[in-house]
């Protein structure tokens, strides 16, 4: 089963763009939110991961998830992707979206 990954505090306490997110073993990260693509009438969030000390060696890293409502709270909720060629399309709009966004 896909692995759900919960926002844990209010986005107000948290800088603008910055996501904070809890995984099923309650190691919590910080992301920066870079957007948000629709591929086959999905919503995928791109995050790139804050740079730490733990972390250098993953620098630029960025992290697909799909956004699904939670049934208990119809909160948005975030969802590893698990089909590796979705992830990669999505992944290869994101770049191709940069790379406008570039061009201009």
């Amino acid at each position: 089963m896909a692995d759900d990954i919960k926002n844990n505090i209010p986005e107000e306490e948290l800088p603008e763009g910055i996501v904070e997110l809890t995984d099923e073993d309650g190691v919590t990260s910080q992301f920066e939110y870079l957007t948000t693509i629709e591929y086959e009438n999905e919503l995928y969030v791109v995050l790139m991961m804050l740079e730490d000390e733990e972390h250098d060696d993953e620098e630029g890293e960025v992290l697909i998830l799909k956004i699904e409502k939670d049934p208990e709270t119809d909160e948005d909720i975030y969802v590893t992707v698990e089909d590796e060629a979705v992830s990669q399309a999505v992944f290869n709009q994101f770049v191709a979206m940069m790379d406008e966004e570039e061009d201009e």
